[in-house]
């Protein structure tokens, strides 16, 4: 009597492949989601770079409400009857202004630069990226306009500006971490690496959509008024360039210190 010859058991998956088969399903799963936590996200690396150029403006605002109230001091000390009014100005009250103006700008920054990013949608995620956003860049060739060059200027600076406050939290949270356990001359190479790691993680995910997003927006804008006048195709949205573009300097000059994580 032949007896049926039992099929061999399967070998066990390695550990390796069970972790790269739950990785890939959770990957899967939250792919679900990107139109949600994308968006989120871009808003949220626009608003960190602006909120860090601003950082960098309170000491240029103070200086200029301090230039302004001397020459005011020195205009009303002039006459007796207008000395008193030398003292309406403290320092209390210059470094207060100087901090609500900069509040006040970040916020108006934010919504020329960051709330656009809230629109962000991706129609075909399969297709690769410069084919998809390839239109836009030839519209823009096109048809320029103002906010066309100045927003998407402004968008990759703060973006810039934006990776590198993330790439500093993460150098310091890791070298607080492991400088009591590896010492420091282990924990200062290990969290810089770390921290350019992150930071060109977040330009390669989401810096390039964010500046993309905001060419997107301004040809929106732009052309929400079909007409034939370069004049007005170049002055729509002036007000917004004036405000983002002195911030977007700030953030390229000061607030992107990248060769401090090569020190």
């Amino acid at each position: 009597m032949v007896r049926p010859v039992r099929p061999e058991s399967q070998p066990p998956r390695p550990a390796v492949e069970r972790v790269l088969s739950v990785v890939g399903k959770a990957s899967l799963f939250l792919a679900y989601f990107r139109w949600l936590f994308m968006p989120l996200g871009l808003f949220a690396l626009i608003a960190v770079g602006v909120h860090a150029a601003a950082d960098t403006v309170d000491d240029r605002l103070l200086w200029l409400i301090d230039r302004a109230d001397a020459a005011f001091d020195a205009l009303v000390s002039r006459w007796s009857f207008t000395q008193p009014m030398v003292d309406w100005v403290g320092l209390e009250q210059r470094i207060w202004l100087a901090r609500a103006l900069s509040l006040v700008w970040e916020l108006a920054a934010d919504l020329f630069l960051a709330l656009p990013a809230l629109g962000y949608e991706e129609h075909d995620t399969r297709a690769p990226i410069h084919k998809r956003w390839r239109p836009i860049f030839e519209r823009m060739l096109r048809r320029p306009s103002l906010m066309s060059v100045i927003r998407p200027a402004a968008t990759a600076a703060i973006v810039l500006a934006g990776s590198c406050a993330v790439g500093r939290m993460i150098q310091g949270a890791l070298y607080l971490s492991l400088r009591q356990s590896i010492g420091d001359a282990v924990a200062g190479p290990v969290s810089r690496v770390a921290a350019l790691a992150g930071l060109a993680g977040v330009l390669i995910a989401m810096g390039g959509r964010a500046v993309l997003r905001n060419v997107q927006h301004a040809h929106a804008v732009a052309d929400r008024e079909k007409t034939h006048l370069l004049l007005h195709r170049w002055t729509r949205g002036l007000a917004g360039s004036a405000v983002v573009l002195p911030l977007a300097i700030a953030a390229l000059v000061d607030a992107s210190p990248i060769a401090s994580f090569f020190r």
